[in-house]
C-alpha cells in the first residue's frame, strides 16, 4: 500500500533556511512536534509518511512523521523526526492546517543526483510552469 503525506504551510518562513532554523531550534532528542487541533481521519496510514512543508507557495522541504500524540490542552501533536530533507521545489498553493498528500503526488527528494533540487525555487517554479521539468 502506497504511503499517504501531509502537506503544511511553515508559517513565518521566508525560505528553506529559515525553516532547517526553525526544525533545529525546536528539535528536542531528534523529534519536533507540530500542534494541531484534530487527529487526522487517516493518522494509521500517515505514520512512516512525510510532513511536506510550503513556504511561498512552493513545497520546500519535509519530515518523517513518526507519531501522533494527544495533549493535556485536547489538541494533537504530530511527532516527527527532526530530520529535514530538501525536496524538488514544487508549486503548491497555501491552505489552512494540513492536507493529505498521496504518494503518486508527492514531490522527489533532491537526492536523486539530477541537480534539479540545487535551482533556485524561483527558477524551478518557472521551469515547472513551462513543463521544462
Amino acid at each position: 500500500m502506497a504511503r499517504l503525506h501531509l502537506t503544511r504551510v511553515a508559517v513565518g518562513c521566508a525560505d528553506y533556511p529559515a525553516l532547517a532554523r526553525r526544525i533545529e531550534t525546536y528539535a528536542s532528542d531528534g523529534e519536533i512536534r507540530f500542534p494541531t487541533r484534530f487527529r487526522p481521519k487517516r493518522a494509521e496510514e500517515l505514520i512512516g509518511g512525510k510532513l511536506h512543508f510550503i513556504v511561498r507557495h512552493t513545497l520546500v522541504g519535509r519530515v518523517e512523521i513518526l507519531r501522533f500524540e494527544d495533549r493535556s490542552d485536547g489538541r494533537i501533536d504530530i511527532v516527527c523526526a527532526a530530520r529535514l530533507e530538501r525536496l524538488h521545489p514544487q508549486p503548491k498553493r497555501a491552505h489552512q492546517g494540513w492536507r493529505y498528500l498521496t504518494e503518486e503526488d508527492a514531490p522527489k527528494g533532491s537526492d536523486d543526483d539530477s541537480g534539479v533540487g540545487d535551482l533556485p525555487p524561483a527558477l524551478y517554479r518557472e521551469l515547472a510552469e513551462l513543463s521544462l521539468i
